[in-house]
């Protein structure tokens, strides 16, 4: 990996060399614009440097900054690059912007209403814990609207008032699991650890319950390991480095045993997947991060690989199955690279599946942010209409965060892919009357 992207480099901080990283990429991605469309990134970077009749290197610290100001991190660009690792040019945008985030943040270049924000965002088990135990006032002062909680919020710590945010749950998810009624798993054929990630814990543990029981459905016996918490990407996004590879080294700490045991670690959130399996071997350089980036899947990938080379799965669905279902494939699932996975474990329940692929322009909290609240809703109409499009009788997605904003902008429920697994198999059903049966 070039020096630019690697975090342990001692020119990694230095603004002078970032800003000369800053210069040789924007002029090959001006020579290039494959990326033109997908981010208001990139149209911000070619209209700046067309108005310089293509100087790049006359663009000013303003200017450049107002590009990474822009970019989301939705990964889209790096898959779609040509000049990636192991390219000579070695370019790898998004890695790009979090150093020049974490440079900011190093050197202090940050107003107060940023620093509040990435506080309150990036403390999401304080949060979380909190709010839980308070939900019922907590939801009705985070609701939308503009509260005057919210208009406090937008006011000191720049987080848009109009911004849909998930509710809160009445229980987390790891009370649930540890207060319940443990079944025996029939014909075991393996042991999962699962990682709840945030969303699951404080804001919608039923896609955790779901997830759990659709495992056990198949033989997989479940385990919660204690000690985990938010992957850290709230803090790795803003650029607070040592705050991340705290949580990181954390996280490590709790899930290395079961990796070490040959413990699939199921993540059901994509974003979390990604930042455990890529971001955690990378700024934490250990055998231990590299054991638990191994040993970590996405959900529905791992019962499709045990569909295809584990012995297969259940395919006895005698619940409701809709007939047709929309399917958000999410920016941070595409960056994995592994495919749509939820999309054929949906195919096997004999629904008919349509793909939506366009960006929820949330990413992460920089769609949470006042000033970055206009550009996401223009990125988030594009997925509106692809959507409104499409025919499916039930809307699915597996990121919490772009789910909501579906349903900030379309009114429609979303539902994790496990969940209409769940229902599929019988599980729950009664629970959930939009999703329909055949």
């Amino acid at each position: 990996m070039a020096t630019a992207y690697e975090p342990t480099h001692p020119s990694y901080f230095d603004e002078a060399d970032l800003r000369t990283e800053l210069t040789r990429v924007f002029d090959l991605c001006h020579g290039c614009r494959l990326c033109l469309h997908l981010c208001p990134a990139f149209p911000t970077m070619f209209n700046s440097i067309d108005a310089r009749d293509g100087d790049v290197a006359g663009l000013t610290t303003r200017e450049q900054d107002q590009v990474v100001d822009e970019c989301y991190q939705c990964k889209l660009c790096y898959l779609k690059c040509p000049y990636i690792p192991p390219h000579e040019w070695e370019l790898d945008f998004p890695r790009l912007m979090m150093r020049a985030n974490a440079v900011k943040v190093r050197n202090n270049h940050q107003t107060v209403s940023q620093k509040l924000a990435d506080q309150l965002l990036s403390r999401t088990d304080l949060l979380g814990t909190v709010s839980v135990k308070l939900s019922g006032i907590t939801n009705k002062a985070l609701s939308t609207n503009s509260t005057i909680v919210r208009k406090t919020m937008e006011r000191v710590m720049g987080i848009a008032a109009e911004r849909v945010l998930p509710p809160y749950a009445k229980q987390r998810f790891s009370v649930w699991y540890r207060k319940r009624i443990k079944p025996f798993v029939e014909n075991r054929r393996a042991k999962a650890a699962i990682y709840p990630t945030c969303f699951i814990e404080y804001q919608d543990p039923e896609i955790g319950k779901d997830l759990v029981a659709v495992f056990e459905r198949n033989g997989i016996e479940c385990a919660l390991p204690d000690g985990v918490k938010c992957c850290g990407a709230p803090w790795l996004h803003s650029g607070n480095v040592d705050q991340f590879k705290k949580v990181a080294e954390k996280n490590v700490t709790a899930l290395v045993s079961q990796a070490r045991q040959g413990n699939p670690i199921i993540v059901a959130q994509p974003t979390c997947a990604y930042v455990i399996k890529r971001d955690y071997p990378l700024y934490i350089k250990t055998q231990e991060a590299r054991d638990v980036a191994d040993a970590t899947y996405d959900s529905s990938e791992y019962l499709m690989q045990m569909h295809k080379s584990g012995g297969g799965i259940s395919l006895e669905f005698s619940g409701s199955v809709p007939e047709s279902v929309t399917y958000h494939v999410p920016c941070h699932m595409q960056a994995l690279s592994i495919g749509f996975k939820s999309r054929d474990l949906l195919k096997l329940a004999g629904i008919k599946v349509t793909v939506v692929n366009k960006c929820s322009g949330i990413d992460g909290t920089w769609g949470y942010r006042r000033d970055n609240y206009e550009l996401s809703k223009k990125v988030s109409s594009g997925l509106a209409k692809a959507i409104e499009k499409s025919t499916g009788q039930v809307m699915a997605g597996d990121c919490h965060l772009a789910n909501t904003a579906i349903t900030e902008e379309t009114g429609r429920r979303v539902f994790h892919p496990m969940q209409i697994v769940a229902r599929a198999y019988g599980i729950g059903e009664g629970n959930d009357d939009q999703i329909e049966s055949k």
